[in-house]
């Protein structure tokens, strides 16, 4: 056997064996791993970490992601949404984003117990609450991993649920009591921000780029106390152009003119040309009242306002209706073949978790990223907007200063109270609102903190140029995961093989209750005590919001489960399935209530 060939076979049975766990509750065999370097290749590539984790759990998490973007793509209704009308798109979504949200879950679950004992995963940040692109409040939340969710050995797992059902319910319970405990117990927490599945939309509708799942993982837990999604403006700029602008008494931030902004550009690239400077950023006539004001501001100074017509140095058409993390990893300069230098950035807003995580890689990027907390609304101008989340939204005079110092004008008091309640939401969640701007360093306590940012593509990205979920042969599929840290960043594609027919391995894919739902009989099923558990995850991905914590126990309030996420049959059915699991395993089901 020749050495590389030896290598190959040391490599993939390293990866097989630090991965089993999930490969072997997924019922999937690896075939294959290739490993392609971007930056920062070690000598051994059996000892590779790059990160604060071990390499082990560096593969679990390398993994995590791929499993979630094959099953999601298989069996995520991928495409299905097309040509359908708003309510049944929605449905689509909603059964991908249910997909995406398990495959993560149960992954990070069978990783958990690989963790040294005293070290958890908690998530910090989910994507699923607000509504998307298409959708109304009335919808309900999606499918998702929220705050507090937490993957860790039981008994570790069970004192920080404590903990943080104090966060949510405890107002005198803050982030540094929260912090205290931890360190008390010498437990390492690992912060979690995740979307488990990024444009969804344009997975429901079949387009041919851009979903992905992103993980982002910390050293150290996110200060955040609470569930928390909003809105957060964002421009995203190579260090050098700040760092430049700075020492000629320029500040750059998401408030600058874009004129100024501009200024800071060419002093860094001397002789870049106005309409080699690639600006990206949300489109769309319903985000015009927002940003607006931004696009006017760079039209005026001839930059290019990047377009889908519009082609990237991967070769990919970019898209501009959603994904405001990927083009993160384009924010640089390059030269074209007449040796002009061209510069990529991001500028605008962004979902919460979706801007923060690209807020994460300022120092494994070198790019700078200002952001600014903004409203739940669409209605006021990006600078108003900001202005109004500083308002105290508990002061007798809330509506007469928003009406009067920010709006100008009169609105009606659904607009007010809207105000109103994404201001408590961010306070409550400890989002840092005193500050006209902010920076990642801003949510994280110890400002000596690293992070490692995992995706796995369903999809090709148009932005990075890596591959999507493709089809190797019957059975097994290609899917590419990169991983990026401060150290080194890495694309590595596995080649993934089902071990059971493709109708069986949706059922592994699909929560219980999905499955249940859709018809299959749970009362001939053979039951398992884990049940209870898988149960009780899928409760708290499908319908966050209806659920309610008390002691060790949760309850299931079935009037907060919109009717548009389950219909009335369906919450019918719901209900059934839970009551029978009660009345027959009453002992593993005791920390379940049923509610209206």
């Amino acid at each position: 056997m020749d050495t590389v060939s030896f290598k190959k076979k040391n490599l993939i049975a390293q990866w097989a064996f630090d991965t089993r766990p999930i490969l072997g509750r997924l019922h999937l065999w690896l075939e294959d791993v290739n490993i392609e370097w971007v930056k920062g290749q070690p000598d051994d590539e059996l000892n590779d970490s790059i990160s604060f984790a071990d390499t082990r759990t560096e593969k679990m998490l390398a993994m995590t992601s791929a499993v979630t973007a094959l099953g999601t793509k298989l069996f995520g209704r991928f495409g299905q949404g097309a040509g359908l009308e708003k309510k049944e798109l929605n449905l689509v979504k909603k059964d991908a984003d249910a997909i995406s949200a398990y495959a993560m879950s149960e992954s990070l679950w069978y990783l958990s117990r690989t963790l040294p004992e005293n070290h958890a995963i908690m998530v910090c940040l989910g994507e699923g609450l607000m509504p998307k692109a298409g959708e109304t409040s009335e919808m309900g939340a999606n499918p998702l991993l929220g705050f507090g969710r937490i993957y860790a050995r039981p008994e570790v797992a069970k004192f920080l649920e404590n903990c943080v059902l104090k966060l949510i319910n405890d107002k005198t319970y803050t982030w540094e009591n929260f912090r205290h405990a931890i360190v008390l117990k010498d437990i390492t927490v690992w912060g979690a921000a995740i979307d488990t599945l990024e444009n969804t939309s344009r997975f429901a509708k079949g387009e041919k780029t851009g979903p992905l799942t992103v993980l982002h993982l910390f050293n150290q837990p996110l200060a955040v106390t609470d569930q928390y999604e909003g809105y957060i403006g964002n421009l995203v700029l190579p260090r050098a152009v700040v760092e430049k602008a700075a020492d000629d008494s320029l500040l750059v931030n998401f408030f600058t003119p874009r004129g100024k902004v501009v200024q800071a550009i060419k002093m860094t690239y001397p002789g870049i040309k106005p309409d080699h400077i690639h600006v990206w950023t949300l489109q769309g006539k319903r985000r015009e009242p927002r940003i607006g004001k931004i696009w006017k501001e760079w039209q005026e100074q001839g930059v290019h306002i990047v377009d889908e017509n519009w082609t990237l140095p991967t070769g990919f058409h970019p898209f501009t209706d959603s994904g405001t993390y990927a083009p993160t990893f384009a924010v640089k300069t390059w030269k074209d073949e007449k040796n002009d230098t061209h510069l990529f950035l991001v500028d605008g807003y962004a979902a919460s978790a979706e801007a923060i995580q690209a807020a994460s890689l300022t120092s494994i990027l070198n790019i700078d990223v200002s952001l600014a907390v903004l409203s739940s609304e669409f209605a006021l101008r990006f600078d108003k907007d900001a202005a109004s989340m500083k308002l105290d939204p508990d002061a007798d005079d809330f509506a007469h200063r928003l009406k009067n110092e920010i709006i100008k004008k009169e609105v009606d008091d659904a607009l007010i109270e809207t105000y109103r309640e994404s201001i408590r939401l961010a306070r409550n969640a400890e989002i840092p609102l005193e500050k006209r701007t902010i920076t990642i360093d801003d949510l994280i306590a110890e400002k000596k903190w690293r992070a490692l940012a995992t995706s796995g593509y369903m999809l090709p990205d148009p932005y990075s140029g890596s591959p999507g979920v493709s089809q190797i042969s019957d059975d097994t599929y290609s899917v590419t995961v990169r991983m990026t840290t401060e150290k080194a960043d890495k694309r590595i594609t596995f080649a993934l093989r089902l071990l059971e027919t493709f109708g069986e391995s949706k059922l592994i894919f699909s929560p219980l209750l999905n499955r249940f739902l859709k018809g299959e009989d749970f009362e001939n099923r053979a039951v398992k005590i884990s049940d209870s558990g898988r149960i009780r995850n899928e409760l708290q991905t499908l319908c966050t919001d209806a659920l309610e914590h008390f002691g060790n126990k949760v309850a299931l309030k079935f009037s907060k489960i919109p009717k548009a996420t389950f219909s009335e049959e369906e919450q019918k059915t719901l209900r059934n399935i839970l009551t029978w699991y009660k009345k027959n395993y009453p002992i593993w089901f005791e920390w379940l209530e049923l509610s209206e």
